[in-house]
């Protein structure tokens, strides 16, 4: 099983050039270089240029290196798309998606383009439209030229159109949420949290990111580095959780037990799909470890 941490992306402003210097040297999982939100319409064409030289430069070492462009519908996403696809991120991140052929016709452009195979498409939901077709537009992985790795939710914006109000714990919007998990799951294809807007609030931020794990996010994308260290330890399995996962791996894996749907483990009893959920601590717990500098 391999498996990639995305346990923290953080947003960095494309048109700063500090930040994006500074990107080199935070434990983040991944950096997203932001030529959306963050960068003034102006300042557009020169983030735009900037954030693709530091790409090419890399020395981003383990973190994994996004590009969000300007949303499908703008007049800067053209010119974003194909900057993005000759530098050649790990992934390209396009918000303001809400229909299949949105997709369709960027796996299109970037295989004119030729562009790098490392490089894949994460779609931004955070609309309406994109809630309510979710599970078609995750239907897409299936077709590998669409390059589809996963889903951003972009719970601000969904906020904005629904008139959901941002509290504590989201309740208004949880369904919104289980339902893009679940359309990332049947696709597998992976699934990022939103970002938390009060970065004074430490404690609302560590309980929300624990919302998120519970709920079965890969991670959650960031706007702060202080947000970094306190969201990796809430997506990280802890000790006992790699202890337990390993004995129950090991249980399943005697002779006694190969042919067995469920065993008894510490007084409990254990299914093997509990096995195979196990599999999956010890492999992102491995993954977080080997990719430490």
């Amino acid at each position: 099983m391999t498996i990639r941490p995305r346990r923290s992306l953080l947003y960095m402003p494309g048109s700063n050039a500090r930040a994006v210097e500074k990107a080199l040297t935070l434990p983040a999982d991944g950096v997203i270089l932001d030529l959306e939100d963050s960068v003034a319409p102006d300042a557009k064409p020169e983030a735009r240029g900037q954030v693709a030289a530091a790409v090419k430069a890399g020395g981003f070492g383990h973190r994994e290196v996004f590009i969000r462009t300007n949303g499908f519908d703008t007049p800067w996403f053209s010119d974003d798309l194909t900057a993005a696809a000759q530098a050649a991120p790990d992934g390209i991140m396009v918000p303001k998606i809400s229909l299949p052929s949105q997709l369709e016709q960027i796996g299109q452009r970037l295989l004119d383009m030729h562009t790098d195979k490392k490089t894949r498409v994460w779609a931004m939901i955070e609309s309406p439209l994109a809630v309510f077709n979710v599970q078609t537009i995750a239907a897409c992985a299936k077709d590998s030229e669409t390059r589809l790795a996963g889903f951003v939710m972009g719970t601000n914006d969904i906020a904005k159109d629904t008139r959901a109000r941002l509290v504590p714990g989201r309740w208004p919007m949880i369904g919104w949420l289980m339902n893009c998990i679940a359309a990332a799951r049947i696709y597998d294809i992976e699934v990022l949290d939103g970002v938390y807007n009060n970065i004074g609030d430490a404690e609302g931020f560590a309980k929300e990111c624990e919302q998120a794990r519970d709920m079965g996010f890969d991670g959650k994308t960031l706007i702060h580095p202080n947000q970094i260290g306190p969201c990796n330890a809430a997506f990280t399995p802890t000790a006992d959780e790699v202890a337990q996962a390993r004995k129950m791996i090991a249980a399943f894996g005697l002779p006694e037990n190969k042919d067995k749907g469920v065993v008894q483990i510490d007084g409990r009893m254990v299914e093997r799909l509990h096995a195979e959920m196990a599999r999956r601590t010890v492999a992102i717990a491995e993954a977080i470890e080997q990719a430490r500098p």
